[in-house]
């Protein structure tokens, strides 16, 4: 990422849904040692959660933060995201209580539909005056979000470049100060690279996933992050005839040989991914047996040679010649890499690979 970007424009390492999945504070420490000194994350608590464990890095909330949490933004010297005079106003009244100046972006919907002033909203221009001569609030700069910048038809993309510019250069002229502009995200920083602006926002390109299916020309090789495994708790055989787990959705057809793991869809590892699970033991695929149930899954090891019970399953990653990827899981379930990745972080303990 730092390869495809100006000197000029620094990066903002994207580490909400707790690192999404993989653990916040880990991947801010790997992000901090790699020279990346400002970090954005989605709520009041995960920013707290990194105040805590001693990051002092610059922190924003990617979310909207209520008036009656003010006092929070600027005890632990975050950054939000505005698009209320009302709401700016609760920030520099929280300020000038505690005696500092908060600095905050401006939101402009561009065309994602989620946060920000729309462009032709009436009430804009008079908001963001008001906003810029608050004594204890000082904007930090533009913010917007792009909604299809992961499609190789980047018209929508180009359109939203367009509009947050015409809008940044629109505020300029009322002799707003804005210095930073932020609007890519990882799927902008490959695709539009005259968007990077001052400050480029990468989420899932930090975790080694793209953005979406579509490839772009150029785009880096990425390689994921994240292996979810379990050990095999038990084995046994079962006769042709004999049903596995709830529903009794499997049925041997054979004299199978079924392994027990003790990870469900509590962990992370989604419950209609069943009837297309697969694993990975001793390096050959293998099917999940029946239903995942929340907290065990059972897996058809009949043709894995040499099979023992404290076996390494690979459930998420690689093993030999054999790779099943947050895609793969997200295509069998009819989601995205995103979910699936955040949802394995959920009680799964964490070991950490230099």
């Amino acid at each position: 990422i730092q390869s495809r970007l100006a000197s000029s424009t620094r990066i903002r390492g994207i580490i909400k849904a707790d690192g999404y999945g993989h653990g916040a504070a880990a991947r801010a420490k790997v992000l901090q040692e790699n020279g990346v000194r400002a970090f954005g994350v989605a709520t009041l608590r995960e920013g707290i959660a990194l105040r805590e464990a001693g990051f002092e890095e610059e922190l924003v909330i990617l979310g909207l933060t209520p008036d009656h949490y003010a006092e929070a933004i600027v005890e632990y010297n975050f950054i939000p995201v505005t698009c209320s005079a009302k709401n700016a106003a609760a920030f520099s009244e929280a300020g000038e209580r505690q005696r500092k100046v908060v600095s905050g972006y401006l939101a402009l919907d561009s065309g994602m539909g989620r946060i920000g002033y729309l462009p032709e909203d009436p009430g804009f221009p008079a908001d963001a005056e008001k906003i810029s001569r608050l004594s204890h609030f000082q904007l930090k700069g533009l913010f917007s979000h792009l909604a299809t910048a992961d499609e190789c038809d980047l018209t929508y993309a180009r359109q939203q470049e367009a509009v947050f510019s015409t809008v940044y250069h629109r505020l300029r002229q009322q002799g707003i100060s804005l210095p930073e502009r932020t609007l890519c995200n990882s799927a902008g920083i490959f695709a539009l690279p005259s968007a990077h602006f001052e400050t480029v926002r990468p989420g899932i390109a930090l975790y080694g996933y793209y953005p979406s299916g579509e490839r772009f020309p150029h785009q880096p090789e990425l390689r994921p992050v994240m292996s979810v495994k379990a050990r095999i708790v038990h084995l046994k055989r079962i006769a042709a005839g004999c049903s596995v787990g709830y529903g009794r959705r499997f049925t041997a057809g054979r004299e199978s040989l079924i392994a027990t793991l003790p990870l469900g869809y509590a962990d992370g590892l989604p419950r209609p991914y069943s009837p297309a699970a697969q694993v990975l033991v001793r390096g050959v695929r293998a099917p999940l047996a029946g239903t995942i149930c929340m907290d065990q899954c059972m897996a058809d090891v009949t043709e894995v040679p040499g099979v023992s019970p404290g076996d390494i399953v690979t459930l998420l990653g690689s093993d030999g010649s054999h790779t099943i990827s947050a895609d793969d899981i997200g295509r069998a379930t009819g989601t995205i890499s995103y979910e699936i990745i955040c949802a394995f972080g959920q009680r799964l303990p964490r070991v950490l690979v230099p």
